[in-house]
This record gives C-alpha cells, sequence and structure tokens, in this order.
C-alpha cells in the first residue's frame, strides 16, 4: 500500500453544485491532500466529480470542499463549527485521519477528534459520513489494526455512515503505481473516479 503525505496547507477552492438554491441543502466535506486536489489540475479530484455526478442525477445538493492539504482531526475538529454555521450542511463527509498517522500522533487524539467531529456535525443537524483510511504494513500490524479499526468504531458509537477505505481498489490494487502521482504518495487522476466510487453508494444514501 502506498502512503499519502504530509503537504503545505493550502485552502482549496470552493466547489459547488449547478444548483445554489437555499432549500437544495449543502454537502459539506472536510478533508486532507486527497480531497482538496494535491497535484491534480482542478475540477479534476473526486469532489468535482461528485459535483458532476449530482448534477447528472438532477439533484439540487450543493458541494462545498473545505479540505485542506496537511490537516489533521486537529486541525479539521478546529474549523468545523465556522464551517458549521456558515454553510448549515444537511450531510457533512469527514475525511481526515491520515496526516494525524503520518505524524505519529496518538490514536485516542485521532479517535477523541473524529468523535467529536461526528457529534458537532449531528448536533448541528446534519447526517454524517466516516470516510475510512488504512495505512501501510511498514507502520506494524498491530497499529495498522488500530487505526483502521477507529473509524468503524466510531462510526458504531455514533450511528453514522461509514466508507470502510477511501483508497480501496487504488493503495491495495496489484497496479497501484499506475494510480498514483509522480510522488507514488498521492492518487493521480486516473483513480479519482475510484475515490468516488467508494464514497458514492453510502453518501447517495444521506442525500435528502
Amino acid at each position: 500500500m502506498l502512503l499519502f503525505a504530509l503537504a503545505v496547507a493550502t485552502l482549496n477552492p470552493l466547489v459547488h453544485a449547478q444548483s445554489t438554491t437555499a432549500a437544495a441543502g449543502t454537502i459539506l466535506v472536510v478533508g486532507d491532500s486527497l480531497s482538496a486536489e494535491y497535484g491534480l489540475k482542478r475540477g479534476t479530484g473526486w469532489v468535482p466529480l461528485l459535483v458532476q455526478q449530482l448534477s447528472a442525477d438532477k439533484s439540487p445538493m450543493t458541494v462545498v470542499n473545505a479540505s485542506i492539504s496537511g490537516d489533521t482531526t486537529s486541525g479539521g475538529r478546529s474549523r468545523l463549527a465556522a464551517l458549521l454555521k456558515r454553510h448549515k450542511p444537511a450531510v457533512v463527509v469527514l475525511e481526515l485521519g491520515g496526516n494525524d498517522a503520518l505524524r505519529g500522533l496518538p490514536l485516542n487524539m485521532t479517535e477523541q477528534n473524529l468523535s467529536a467531529m461526528t457529534q458537532a456535525a449531528k448536533k448541528a443537524g446534519a447526517k454524517v459520513l466516516l470516510v475510512g483510511m488504512q495505512v501501510p504494513p511498514n507502520y506494524g500490524s498491530a497499529y495498522a489494526a488500530s487505526f483502521s479499526g477507529l473509524f468503524p468504531k466510531i462510526a458504531r458509537a455514533e450511528k453514522v455512515a461509514l466508507v470502510p477505505f477511501f483508497l480501496k481498489g487504488i493503495a491495495d490494487a496489484s497496479d497501484a503505481t499506475a494510480q498514483f502521482q509522480a510522488d507514488r504518495i498521492h492518487p493521480n487522476a486516473q483513480a479519482q473516479p475510484k475515490m468516488l466510487a467508494n464514497v458514492w453508494p453510502e453518501l447517495k444514501k444521506l442525500i435528502p
């Protein structure tokens, strides 16, 4: 499995679906470089592809991409309240945790942050989709199991939807190198539709 990296934090421009009516509802994506189009041509990441998917389905939902490359669960937690207040989302997609592992942050802190974010989103009236990640085997089998186990544990405790592994079919594929950028860290444009395909089945269940 290939490892995603900590990148310089830059706020991804907000991405909107074609309809912006107040009654439509908003999907708020809070993630890291995997959702912030790191190293990709703008408009080719999985979040813009989600906008296209919603448009094709004639969904009036609006998508706001508040992902920042290099963000951790602590960073996401610190800015979530303002995002919830500003955008009043109907659905919140939480795609964070990978950079916590990269930095070697305590697993209990990652769990606490993701749980707190999930609870805050629910309290604000949003449905939550938690996007799970995994780390490479070189982290050790015990750590890898504990890290990947955080996501289903939180999803069960908070009764929210879960994508078990965001990079399924990409990082664990036999041709994984072909689906990553030259840094062998970030998924390339070819992988983005697969990332959306991993998210979409659970996300569409949450759309009003």
